[in-house]
């Protein structure tokens, strides 16, 4: 069965649900099987209400943009069809599910939780867990991945998704590189995993299969083997 993730990423009016903040961006792209589909969602939305100066600082978007922005009741179905059976993939997730979980609140006619209709995994903790006691924003795990943020001046929901994608497909991509020469008492940044991905568009790898007489030569050296008292426990009975 295809496993169908969701990279989501919010921007809000302020920080806490509570004090009235809203939800004013959502940008989601979509994995299946660890692949890019380009299935992506994103919306801008009017909530009714000013953005903080510190928030708008942080996200760039303002007021005067989001005047003419669908209301969330307007895109909610739509969002919660596209999310719904999926696991999000959130960098700092109960802050993003939490003013989700506000938003379809407010709305008053019967939607549940988040965490209702899908699982969620925290990409913050994750990475907390691997990299203890180091900063886990996403600016430095771009650095320690190697992934390119350079057109992040500011913070925006999608692109956010977005480059949090790569970065989580490089922290659940596997060793590549043991370092095994690599001096022990080399600071934690040098000791990091090197993770290095494929060209998705490269050529396919060419196979080359053993000739008939190769196969003769081999089978060959096996009875040879078997003769002298040795046992091919790869030889196929």
């Amino acid at each position: 069965m295809a496993r169908r993730q969701i990279v989501l990423d919010t921007e809000t009016t302020g920080i806490d649900p509570k004090q009235g903040h809203r939800i004013i961006e959502i940008g989601c792209v979509e994995l299946v099987n660890r692949r890019l589909t380009g299935s992506n969602f994103h919306v801008y939305i009017n909530p009714q209400r000013k953005s903080e100066e510190e928030a708008i600082d942080v996200h760039g978007i303002t007021n005067e943009f989001l005047r003419d922005k669908p209301l969330f009741h307007q895109i909610a179905q739509e969002f919660l069809d596209y999310i719904k059976g999926a696991e999000l993939v959130i960098h700092n997730a109960p802050f993003d599910v939490g003013h989700m979980d506000n938003e379809f609140a407010l709305l008053n006619q019967g939607y549940q939780k988040t965490h209702d209709y899908c699982q969620v995994l925290d990409t913050l903790k994750m990475a907390r867990d691997l990299h203890p006691g180091q900063k886990n924003n996403l600016d430095a795990l771009c650095r320690r991945y190697d992934v390119d943020n350079a057109k992040r001046t500011l913070h925006g929901a999608l692109l956010d998704s977005e480059i949090l994608a790569d970065v989580y497909l490089a922290m659940t991509g596997g060793q590549v590189k043991l370092n095994l020469n690599q001096n022990k008492n080399q600071g934690s940044e040098q000791q990091q995993k090197e993770i290095r991905r494929l060209d998705p568009n490269r050529a396919p790898l060419v196979v080359l299969h053993a000739t008939h007489d190769e196969q003769l030569a081999h089978n060959e050296r096996l009875d040879i083997v078997n003769k002298a008292g040795g046992q091919c426990v790869w030889r196929a009975e």
